[in-house]
């Protein structure tokens, strides 16, 4: 979800050792197919910070990174619609987007699975009111 902190998460957790793959800096699906190939031609480890609400929106990333010998590992930010309409509405400029697009998000969010390639599945508890929680658990 939008406002879920997936942003802090990479900042948190990842800023130093991988490259963030992030459609709201590329502008384009383009410019991200490009980067990604990039960096699975070079073995560049990469996080893709996006919104992927369905199975067909991360299987692009996950095929391509299988096919090119990657674990790959999917975070789950498990947020209230309520708290992300609040976190959205506490944003300004291009980071806010309108409501009608966050309750879009959540109605066609589908489950996340092993069975979609996932080598491992974290859940975060996106609940706390800055950033996710230092704890996760991560699915067999």
């Amino acid at each position: 979800m939008q406002a879920a902190g997936k942003s802090t998460y990479f900042a948190q957790r990842f800023a130093d050792t991988h490259v963030r793959l992030n459609l709201d800096m590329l502008r384009t699906r383009h410019r991200e197919r490009v980067l990604m190939h990039a960096l699975l031609a070079i073995g560049q480890r990469f996080v893709v910070d996006n919104t992927n609400l369905t199975a067909r929106a991360r299987a692009r990333y996950v095929q391509a990174a299988k096919a090119a010998g990657y674990r790959v590992e999917a975070v789950v930010f498990e947020l209230p619609l309520e708290l992300a309409l609040a976190r959205n509405a506490a944003r300004t400029g291009r980071a806010r987007v309108p409501d009608r697009a966050v309750r879009g998000s959540y109605a066609k969010l589908e489950a996340v699975t092993e069975a979609e390639g996932f080598d491992a599945v974290t859940l975060v508890d996106s609940t706390q009111p800055n950033s996710p929680s230092p704890t996760s658990e991560t699915l067999p």
